[in-house]
């Protein structure tokens, strides 16, 4: 016990902490929206359980994976499709590349339904066209691929079991107590659910160039990269992926400002 608590591991805790914060916001986005599609009494529970049950798994998770992380390297296979598709697939690429793609599927399908025409005559009470458990199952499958990101990051801090699972924790219960205000918000502020899935579109762009080096990493070999026609799939930075994120919510806020305005100076026009 008195092992752990060194000021290394102390420091591997904190950091943890603000990684799966950061890293964790995307996910508290994506289980607001879905949990939409509850039936409305239903919803703050499904948020809730969802979220339990999410964390419970992730911890499962990340077990498995710090036992595995070896046999999860080797690629299962090689692509030598020259000129067009070359590099190795592991476990890991398979997981961006299909987390990536879903996250994108959900993204497209749900700005498409906001796009719809019924959607503008229905009702808050009859907007949800899923029952709480598969809203719940699906909150649990899309924040397990959410959490792959972050657990791999995670991993690169620190293999101290102990401490990663605290960390996870954490963000659980930062999760539950932030769900339900998150989904407030949303409500009140409906132009921000459209940012919110812009955003979560670009995170599936990003899982998707994880994927490109995933193996590469994995074995330390580059030539295990993925390539395109000859050009390297490359990861989005993290830096790159948040100064995106801080743009798209700034030009939200301004045009959201500048609408008021327009607003008001009409009202006042039309009084005289």
């Amino acid at each position: 016990m008195t092992d752990l608590l060194t000021i290394e591991n102390l420091g591997n805790l904190i950091m943890l902490c603000f990684l799966q914060a950061v890293l964790g916001f995307d996910n508290l986005l994506y289980i607001s929206i879905e949990s939409q599609r509850a039936p409305v009494a239903q919803q703050a529970a499904v948020r809730r359980w969802g979220i339990i049950i999410a964390v419970a798994l992730r911890i499962i998770l990340l077990f498995t994976m710090i036992q595995l992380i070896d046999a999860m390297a080797e690629p299962f296979f090689i692509l030598n499709w020259e000129g067009v598709l070359t590099g190795g697939v592991n476990f890991a690429t398979l997981v961006f590349i299909i987390g990536g793609a879903f996250i994108m599927y959900t993204a497209v399908k749900e700005i498409s339904h906001m796009l719809a025409i019924e959607h503008l005559d229905t009702d808050v009470e009859g907007k949800s066209g899923k029952s709480a458990a598969q809203v719940v199952m699906l909150i649990v499958i899309m924040n397990l691929i959410f959490s792959f990101d972050s657990v791999l990051s995670a991993l690169a801090i620190t293999d101290v079991f102990i401490i990663l699972a605290t960390a996870i924790i954490l963000s659980g219960i930062a999760m539950l107590v932030l769900a339900d205000s998150v989904t407030r918000f949303l409500e009140a502020n409906r132009m921000y659910e459209v940012l919110g899935l812009f955003i979560l579109l670009i995170v599936g762009i990003v899982l998707l160039g994880e994927a490109g080096q995933a193996a590469a990493h994995a074995m330390h070999d580059p030539d295990l990269a993925l390539r395109f026609f000859g050009y390297e799939v490359i990861p989005m930075s993290k830096t790159t992926f948040y100064f995106s994120v801080v743009v798209l919510v700034a030009v939200e806020v301004i045009q959201s400002g500048y609408t008021r305005k327009l607003n008001a100076e009409r009202r006042t026009a039309s009084r005289h």
